[in-house]
């Protein structure tokens, strides 16, 4: 219930922004998440599981990943989808392993309210929640060339002094390349993002000019 009631809240239009939609993922993220914690830390932790998997096969197969972005599925072409989607991630015979009800119902939920192409910005969330109810706190730089050891190593250094890493049990940093990121680096930890990239202070005196005349 839990679930369905938190994602019924974001069953909107479509035509949003990259902002929106990140905060319809977010609502899904926090919805499932809520809803596994609630009902067991075993729950959790199958929920987890299965979240995993299923980004993997996103990422790994190329037919999971046309199926998700595709706005223009029947219903009844999204439920069968869903359900080869699940047999990949729970596997077959003796190994098999049946797919949280609570996994089963987000996809559902994201079905019915055309949002499957939300899948894995809804698994980025939940993982980050996560990691958090773990006492983790992932820091992702982004950088457009990947960063040197060196460089990565004194970030670190940075980052675990400042008032959030320490109020975290394990600190993980992770690189993560976009070529059009204009120079310096966009550092997200958490709900907070630090933009330090030319291309933030290059539209901020944009802004400014724009302003001005």
């Amino acid at each position: 219930m839990l679930l369905t009631s938190a994602a019924r809240s974001v069953s909107v239009a479509q035509g949003f922004s990259r902002r929106a939609a990140s905060t319809i993922a977010s609502k899904y993220s926090k919805a499932v998440f809520g809803a596994a914690l609630a009902k067991s830390p075993a729950t959790l932790n199958k929920v987890a599981t299965d979240l995993s998997g299923i980004s993997n096969a996103i990422k790994t197969q190329p037919e999971v990943a046309t199926f998700i972005s595709n706005p223009t599925l029947s219903q009844q072409e999204r439920e069968k989808g869903i359900l080869t989607l699940l047999s990949k991630v729970e596997g077959t015979g003796a190994k098999k392993d049946q797919a949280s009800e609570i996994t089963k119902n987000l996809l559902a939920l994201l079905s019915e309210n055309g949002r499957l192409g939300e899948t894995e910005g809804v698994i980025e969330g939940f993982n980050e929640l996560f990691a958090e109810h773990k006492g983790e706190l992932t820091v992702t730089v982004t950088s457009a060339a990947p960063l040197a050891k060196d460089v990565l190593t004194r970030l670190e250094t940075t980052l675990k002094a400042s008032q959030a890493a320490q109020k975290a049990k394990v600190v993980k940093i992770t690189n993560k390349v976009n070529p059009t990121v204009l120079g310096g680096l966009i550092v997200d930890f958490g709900d907070k993002t630090i933009d330090l990239s030319a291309q933030s202070r290059v539209t901020k005196l944009n802004n400014v000019l724009t302003q001005s005349v």
